[in-house]
């Protein structure tokens, strides 16, 4: 008999963050309407538990280009790992090209022995909703969900418009006439994609292939907006090179304080990369929770976290199961809008009582 037809994909929405209370304060049918911050907790050894793989150094895939978000957090990474005493260490590998589908490809053919590891965000996603790339999360095996970072709405410093609103009634006036920076089928098009539905904007896309191509554009003055974030972008934006209208977080950056939520302007939308590390298909359970033991630790690290805070981004370790879990709960009916996190040590079936324990395919 033929087989039965696969399950439907993500949503487009899986890029959200999810955001919890404590547990004694959770109710199941509310779990939707709290926002919860945890403090940073501090692992009590160093020494990864797993087996660790053969290699004493292990290949960290970035699919960008050095200079971007996620090739920063993560060279941070690598330093904080370098200094454990574990079996088994990271080297960063820029594979860059194709919106991050080439260093994709070449993590999911690589072997399964815990020697390859690939740095990914929601881009993995879009790219396969957007027919770009065959394959998601579902061709790896996810080790930890780590960091989360607010996007911003960002401006060169060219462009007539000292604010949201006056951004908005120009671009209103003039549809498809501003010109937006993004990686076509990336998150960086989705973000502008998800403000074009919530205010009836209208953009016109300039394509770019990562976060360092972009950032040059508008600081050129070759387009008139991108995505921002504090990691990339609060130099410039102190400086004045570039403006910043608001940023898709809960509540106010407390290094851009000046910068309004989106919410706060009327707009009912948060919007966050959120990075981890995932492994080759196949890559045995016992490799998998030895690297997921290393990145909680690295996590944990007191310098670690200072830098990550510099640069306006959340530490959000959730480990193999519960990251693995995040697209069939978002599948299961949790409303997109909603801004709810785990705690550290929880997967996102908690949040879900219904849900049935087991593995999960996507």
């Amino acid at each position: 008999p033929p087989p039965p037809p696969p399950p439907p994909p993500p949503p487009p929405f899986f890029f959200l963050m999810i955001r919890r209370p404590p547990r004694s304060t959770l109710s199941s049918s509310s779990a939707a309407s709290y926002v919860y911050k945890r403090q940073a907790y501090t692992p009590s050894v160093a020494v990864a538990a797993g087996q660790a793989p053969t290699c004493s150094t292990a290949k960290l895939i970035v699919p960008w280009k050095a200079g971007g978000g996620t090739q920063v957090i993560f060279a941070i990474f690598e330093k904080v790992v370098q200094k454990m005493d574990v079996e088994s260490k990271i080297k960063l590998v820029m594979i860059p090209g194709q919106g991050g589908n080439k260093g994709a490809k070449e993590a999911a053919k690589a072997k399964p022995d815990g020697c390859t590891l690939f740095a990914i965000h929601q881009s993995a996603v879009t790219s396969y909703l957007n027919g770009r790339i065959p394959f998601h999360y579902n061709n790896f095996e996810t080790i930890a969900l780590l960091t989360s970072t607010p996007d911003i709405v960002g401006a060169s410093k060219d462009v007539p418009w000292n604010n949201f609103a006056e951004f908005k009634e120009a671009t209103l006036a003039a549809p498809g006439t501003v010109k937006v920076g993004a990686t076509f089928g990336s998150t960086s098009q989705f973000y502008w994609l998800v403000l074009e539905s919530k205010t009836g904007m209208k953009f016109k896309f300039v394509p770019y292939d990562g976060t360092r191509e972009r950032m040059t554009a508008i600081l050129s003055g070759a387009i008139d907006m991108g995505g921002l974030n504090v990691a990339s972008g609060r130099k410039y934006l102190e400086n004045g090179d570039l403006k910043g209208f608001a940023i898709a977080a809960a509540e106010r950056s407390k290094h851009l304080p000046d910068m309004p939520t989106l919410k706060e302007l009327g707009v009912d939308m948060i919007y966050a990369l959120q990075r981890g590390i995932v492994a080759p298909k196949g890559t045995p359970r016992a490799i998998i929770d030895y690297w997921a033991d290393v990145f909680k630790t690295a996590a944990a690290d007191a310098e670690f976290l200072e830098q990550m805070d510099a640069k306006g981004t959340d530490v959000d370790y959730v480990g193999p199961d519960g990251y693995r879990d995040l697209p069939l709960l978002l599948r299961e009916g949790v409303d997109p809008q909603v801004d709810v996190r785990l705690d550290r040590d929880e997967t996102y079936a908690d949040l879900s009582p219904d849900h049935a324990p087991g593995p999960v395919s996507y």
